[in-house]
C-alpha cells in the first residue's frame, strides 16, 4: 500500500482531473472502483466515507479523508508544491480558476450521471434527448471559455502558459467525456489544440478512462 488510496470510477471526469493532478504530483495511490451504473457509490461502506455518495474520494496517510476533486487538487498543490498547479501571481492564479471553474462548475453539475439518469427517470428523457442537453451545456460554456483563451496573451501551449495546470485538468477531462456524446469540436480550435498537448503528456495520458484496472 502506498499510504493514498483514491476512491473514483475510471468514466467520472472529476475523476479524471484528479488523477492526472497525482500523476503530475508524481504521487503513487491505491484505487477502489465504485461503479456508478451500478451504482456502487451509494453502498454503506461507501457512504461512511463519503456521505455525498460521489466520486472521487481521497484517503490520506493519516486516514483522513478529502472529497470534491479541486478541492482536493488545491490540497495536494500545498502539501506537494512542485510542480506546482497554479502560478505565482494572485492575478494569475484568479484567471486560471476562473477557467477551471467554467468547466467544473458549469458544465459537469448539469452534465453528471446523476442529472442525465435523472432526466431518464423523471421526465422520459432517451438516449438522443440526453446527448443533445449534454452537447448544449458544453457549448454553452466552450464558446465564451475559447474566446477567454484566445484573447488572454497569457494563453500558451496549455490554458495558461507551456506547462499544464489547473484548468487543463478540468479541460482535458471535459473533452473526453465529450467524445461519448458526440460534441464537434472544430469551433474550438484553442481548446483541442490545448487538450491535444495534454493528452501527449505521461501524467495525462495514465489518467484516461481506458488506462484504468476498471475500465470496461
Amino acid at each position: 500500500m502506498t499510504g493514498l488510496v483514491l476512491h473514483d470510477y475510471f468514466r467520472s471526469s472529476t475523476s479524471i482531473r484528479l488523477r492526472a493532478a497525482l500523476n503530475l504530483k508524481g504521487l503513487s495511490y491505491d484505487q477502489i472502483a465504485h461503479h456508478l451504473r451500478k451504482c456502487e457509490h451509494r453502498d454503506v461502506a461507501y457512504l461512511a466515507i463519503n456521505p455525498q455518495g460521489l466520486v472521487p474520494a481521497l484517503v490520506l496517510q493519516d486516514g483522513a479523508i478529502l472529497t470534491q476533486s479541486l478541492a482536493i487538487i488545491e490540497y495536494l498543490d500545498e502539501v506537494y508544491p512542485s510542480p506546482s498547479l497554479l502560478p505565482k501571481s494572485t492575478l494569475d492564479r484568479a484567471r486560471v480558476r476562473a477557467l477551471a471553474h467554467a468547466v467544473a462548475l458549469d458544465i459537469h453539475p448539469v452534465n453528471n450521471l446523476r442529472v442525465l439518469a435523472y432526466l431518464r427517470s423523471a421526465f422520459d428523457a432517451n438516449d438522443e434527448s440526453i446527448s443533445a442537453w449534454f452537447r448544449h451545456w458544453v457549448a454553452e460554456t466552450f464558446k465564451p471559455l475559447e474566446a477567454m483563451l484566445a484573447r488572454d496573451s497569457r494563453t500558451g501551449r496549455f490554458c495558461h502558459g507551456d506547462t499544464p495546470g489547473l484548468a487543463d485538468l478540468c479541460l482535458y477531462a471535459q473533452v473526453l467525456n465529450n467524445s461519448r456524446f458526440g460534441v464537434v469540436m472544430s469551433p474550438y480550435p484553442i481548446i483541442s489544440r490545448i487538450f491535444d498537448a495534454c493528452a501527449i503528456q505521461p501524467a495525462f495520458a495514465a489518467a484516461a478512462p481506458d488506462q484504468q484496472p476498471d475500465a470496461e
